[in-house]
């Protein structure tokens, strides 16, 4: 008998997961659901990501490329139940042509307002691809260290344009190789074993087996030197009124549902795909100092079968119930090397990468551990924590900005890392780190798995946090008096 094992579709740049079970004569009533042996092909459909391409997107093109991204999630999906209905080989230059026909509308629409960006055209080819090669080129091992400037030394993407243009060209018409290593390719779980769509028991870690590899406490406020060692910190609280929603106001706005997966909000209590910034100045907000600012990140789940059938949820391949976080904690720190400028209001900035397991780990930026053993940290791993220790995820922002733009085309550019000595790159200017912390209560055992698009399979790399600054500029000159002037102020 063969059972199709399934990891839902993606967007702009789209994975769709067929892993296929053969229980090979097994009969055996012990067999568990998910744990049976994989002998056949665990494939995906691979596309190249248009929106991490984005370099300039004039206000008049945002909604047209908005619509795009949301129209190239749809595609792939189809493109996907197509597969699993058995006519894999008439799949992907079908999903060529609609590419084609939707990044060209995406390329007119930007054309008119600023040059052409011509180099998207060559991203419509998608291929096939074995699930089980993890995530990608560009990797690192969960145990990295955070001391050596793991969360703050990322690879820097400003000037890869030529190099991502001809990934872009390799993608390009490799159709029929990837409809060959969809008959040939291998199955070795790909993520679907512990329940269908991911993740995997191979996600899980003993936070008691893992070395000590970060500061003790991590993610502290620089010392020492020419640092600014302050620290502003905002309570926003647990978001106990319940906003949640699966849109992202940052990366499809004027889309509903433009994340397929659901995010946990504190702070700004308007935000949603529609909020523009009139509305967030106008909010009320969680914050107890009057910080309007939006926080937001994808809900943790207990995987108790819990199938809530709305967009985000069970519609999109996230079951479970919502955890609320035990605890938040939002903290503006300082710069190794001097001392910080204010961030504009309604900068926007986005931190790790929701499609690490297909983009590779270039921007990811996740960090798992547990209360007691934060001088461990995980990059690609669920923590299993001992009885009374509490999950930790941490993402702490880019703290460099061009001194120019509040936001970019990829919502990357226009800020970036210090370098492991905490300087910033040259044109870049340091600005107040953000570093949300939150942490929960979760069932003992491989009970729990962060939202995800559908094809990413709950994987803890894709792990990210999202922030709109809404500070008034009063506050936010508070904030950075306190850092600059090393004090801890709230």
């Amino acid at each position: 008998m063969l059972i199709g094992g399934t990891a839902l579709l993606l967007g702009g740049g789209g994975l769709a997961a067929y892993a296929t079970t053969a229980l090979a004569g097994n009969n055996t009533p012990g067999t568990m659901s998910g744990h049976q042996q994989h002998t056949a092909s665990a494939i995906t459909i691979s596309c190249p990501d248009v929106g991490e391409r984005l370099r300039t997107v004039p206000r008049s093109a945002q909604l047209s490329v908005s619509k795009g991204l949301s129209s190239l999630d749809k595609q792939v999906h189809d493109a996907y139940h197509k597969m699993m209905g058995g006519s894999g080989a008439d799949v992907l230059n079908p999903l060529k042509a609609q590419r084609q026909k939707t990044i060209k509308m995406m390329v007119t629409a930007i054309a008119k307002n600023t040059k052409r960006p011509s180099y998207l055209l060559k991203m419509s080819g998608c291929t096939t691809k074995p699930v089980d090669e993890g995530a990608g080129a560009g990797g690192s091992d969960s145990t990295k260290s955070v001391q050596d400037g793991w969360y703050q030394g990322q690879n820097q993407t400003q000037g890869a344009d030529q190099n991502q243009d001809q990934q872009g060209q390799d993608q390009q018409g490799q159709d029929q190789q990837g409809q060959q290593g969809q008959q040939g390719q291998q199955g070795q779980d790909g993520g679907q074993q512990g329940q269908a769509g991911g993740p995997s028991p191979d996600d899980f870690v003993d936070i008691n087996n893992v070395q000590p590899n970060a500061d003790a406490p991590p993610f502290a406020a620089p010392q020492g030197g020419n640092a600014s060692t302050g620290t502003f910190t905002t309570e926003c609280g647990r978001n106990e009124d319940g906003h949640f929603n699966s849109d992202n106001v940052i990366v499809t706005p004027g889309v509903s549902n433009g994340a397929h997966h659901t995010h946990d909000y504190v702070g700004n209590k308007a935000t949603d795909a529609f909020s523009d910034d009139n509305k967030l100045a106008a909010s009320d907000t969680t914050c107890d100092n009057g910080d309007q600012s939006t926080h937001y990140w994808p809900v943790l789940r207990k995987l108790d079968g819990n199938a809530e059938q709305k967009p985000g949820a069970a519609q999109d391949a996230n079951v479970g119930t919502t955890l609320t976080p035990a605890t938040v904690t939002l903290t503006f720190r300082g710069s190794q090397v001097g001392q910080v400028e204010a961030m504009p209001r309604f900068m926007k900035i986005i931190t790790g990468d929701a499609k690490a397991f297909t983009n590779g780990t270039k921007n990811a930026n996740a960090s798992w551990s547990c209360t007691g053993f934060e001088d461990r940290q995980l990059k690609d791993k669920y923590p299993l924590c001992p009885q009374g220790s509490q999950v930790v995820r941490t993402f702490a922002f880019q703290n460099c900005w061009n001194g120019q733009d509040i936001d970019s085309g990829n919502h990357r550019d226009h800020v970036t890392f210090s370098d492991q000595n905490g300087a910033c790159p040259q044109g870049f200017k340091a600005i107040p780190q953000l570093v949300q912390r939150i942490t929960y209560d979760v069932p003992q055992g491989q009970s729990f798995a962060v939202d995800s698009f559908p094809e990413q399979l709950h994987k803890p790399v894709t792990d990210h946090g999202d922030f709109i600054n809404v500070m008034p500029d009063q506050l936010m000159s508070k904030a950075v008096d306190c850092i600059n002037g090393g004090r801890n102020c709230t």
